[in-house]
């Protein structure tokens, strides 16, 4: 059973509103940070690059904004995100000197951080369309953090679930620094979504399986999108994006991705 998220320390009543958006309309506003957990952990400061730029720099979260600029990456809500949200603050620190590298990382218990393209681009799919911020969003997979941040940054509210205890326990250290007060962490199923936040204007997910489960789907809003890999009739991995319409789901498959397997159950 899934439990109820943990970060921050209070989620919204059961008779909230849930946001039924289209998908060129932002749903609400953003929850002012006003409640907190505990006092925040003392904050990990890796070593400088070699460039000489320490990795608390602008200037470098700035470099690699630039870079995926240059690769395509288009929507301007998604590119200032990436720039805000420090990635070496979500890897090992041994790591930290490759966290602005365009390269997936391990963050442990056999998982990885994606490259900040593939984080960037799927992003940015589930946000086609859309003129400001998303409403609620789900995450499957939360890992070490690092997407959620990103996600709290173009959408008013996100749910995040995992499914490996070290990895959400790992997650809420990342985060509580950053007081990301419309961040909520579950530890569950994945699988079976979150209903109680649903539905969502958006579904995003860090780990592939042979098909989108029936619950996400279940959870998506009227003119939501679902972004997630899935195993193609070929036997790849391939970016698969849903639009729940009011005639149904539009599928559209996309390019090849190599994500962790999507696994049910706890651990």
């Amino acid at each position: 059973m899934n439990q109820r998220p943990g970060f921050p320390a209070k989620l919204p009543s059961s008779g909230a509103p849930r946001s039924t958006r289209s998908p060129v309309s932002p749903v609400g506003t953003a929850k002012p940070a006003t409640v907190g957990l505990s006092p925040a952990s003392p904050v990990r400061r890796p070593a400088a690059l070699s460039s000489g730029l320490g990795l608390d720099s602008g200037a470098v979260r700035a470099r690699m904004v630039s870079k995926l600029a240059a690769q395509g990456l288009q929507d301007p809500m998604v590119l200032q995100a990436m720039g805000t949200v420090e990635r070496h603050r979500f890897v090992e620190t041994a790591l930290a000197g490759q966290a602005y590298e365009d390269t997936s990382l391990p963050i442990g218990l056999g998982q990885t951080i994606s490259k900040p393209n593939v984080v960037a681009r799927m992003i940015e799919l589930m946000r086609e369309g859309a003129t400001g911020k998303l409403g609620r969003i789900l995450e499957i997979g939360t890992g070490c953090g690092y997407q959620a941040a990103v996600l709290s940054h173009v959408a008013t509210e996100v749910y995040s679930i995992e499914r490996l205890r070290g990895l959400h326990e790992k997650a809420r250290e990342n985060l509580r620094p950053l007081r990301l007060h419309n961040v909520h962490l579950i530890f569950g199923d994945g699988m079976l979504g979150y209903p109680k936040g649903g539905p969502y204007a958006g579904i995003i997910s860090a780990a592939g399986g042979e098909a989108v489960p029936q619950a996400w789907l279940d959870q998506l809003a009227e003119g939501g999108r679902l972004v997630a890999p899935t195993i193609t009739p070929a036997g790849h991995q391939a970016l698969v994006v849903i639009l729940r319409t009011a005639q149904g789901f539009e599928r559209q498959v996309l390019e090849a991705v190599h994500f962790v397997p999507l696994k049910s159950g706890i651990a």
